[in-house]
């Protein structure tokens, strides 16, 4: 079983963009749906931690990510560790009421699962926002830092997928029911234009939402990714490795291959492939080089581990 529509190794899916304004319209008529149901369709504490294998993770983790973040825990039974990180796992998510799944995977029992998601060892935890996934972390870890991974992913969650949660009857139901804002109408037309692969269509629709308001993150992430595309898409993939190849101090062949390297999924790649460009050149070819990584970073995403990282090797070579 291979699942759909998801990148395993935390690879940019460049359709995200579409997939956050589905997403939030999903989260919104579900959250109408149990309001007009009343408590009788809150969701309980019991339903919030979900025992998934092969069978049923396309229904259970990638459809369920549409409305809200699904943590997944890789545990086994003879692991000690699991031991001790699930309970932890499994109090903060009720403790969210709705604003996180977590969903238990027995690696001995889910051998596919365990490889698709190139685990190195248990227990490990990824997320998985509007079927897309992305690692978290390794090991067993205390309670006040796996709450604070949960804060961040529900905050990346919202903010570039448009995933808010779900209606329960605990704690938290008031700000999970809270309406969504109605998506922007020139933003849903750059959405579509990037959906029907008019990419020079969908750079100007979100251009002009960002002309109106700079600081729409949703735009600037949709931009970027739109930007992006529409510099591959006539790319000779194979020409383009090699002229980076036989040119390390080629600058634009540098640049055209990590852009390459991203819509690809090796985004590390990418970022030290560009770093060590700034690091070997200087004057304009430097700060192009450096541009074009900072507009990478854009695209995969500021709270991103490996965009963190990358800013702390940029910085060194710059200062």
């Amino acid at each position: 079983m291979q699942p759909r529509n998801m990148s395993m190794s935390g690879v940019v899916d460049l359709a995200a963009v579409k997939a956050a304004g589905e997403a939030r319209q999903k989260a919104e008529t579900a959250r109408r749906e149990h309001a007009a149901h009343g408590d009788g369709s809150a969701v309980a504490a019991t339903q919030l931690v979900i025992d998934v294998t092969e069978e049923n993770f396309e229904r259970e983790v990638l459809q369920r990510s549409a409305e809200v973040p699904v943590v997944i825990d890789f545990w086994a039974e003879w692991c000690e560790p699991c031991k001790q990180l699930g309970p932890v796992l499994e109090r903060l998510t009720e403790s969210y009421a709705g604003r996180v799944l977590l969903a238990r995977i027995d690696v001995d029992a889910n051998q596919l699962l365990f490889q698709q998601f190139g685990v190195q060892g248990i227990p490990a935890v990824f997320a998985v926002i509007g079927g897309q996934a992305m690692p978290l972390f390794q090991g067993a870890a205390p309670e006040d830092q796996v709450r604070e991974v949960f804060d961040q992913l529900i905050a990346v969650a919202e903010q570039r997928f448009g995933v808010t949660g779900l209606v329960t009857g605990g704690e938290g139901a008031e700000q999970a029911a809270a309406p969504a804002e109605p998506i922007d109408p020139a933003l849903a037309a750059g959405h579509d234009a990037l959906d029907r692969g008019d990419l020079a269509g969908a750079v100007q629709a979100y251009k002009n939402v960002l002309s109106d308001n700079p600081a729409d993150t949703e735009a600037k992430l949709a931009l970027a990714q739109a930007e992006l595309l529409l510099r591959v898409r006539d790319l000779d993939a194979q020409a383009v490795r090699k002229a980076a190849a036989d040119a390390p101090a080629d600058t634009d062949a540098q640049i055209s291959a990590a852009d390459l390297d991203v819509v690809g999924g090796h985004v590390e790649d990418a970022f030290g492939r560009l770093v060590d460009t700034v690091r070997r050149t200087a004057g304009d070819d430097r700060e192009k080089a450096r541009l074009r990584l900072l507009e990478l970073f854009e695209v995969v995403g500021s709270e991103d581990p490996r965009v963190v990282s990358a800013r702390s090797a940029l910085a060194r070579v710059l200062f």
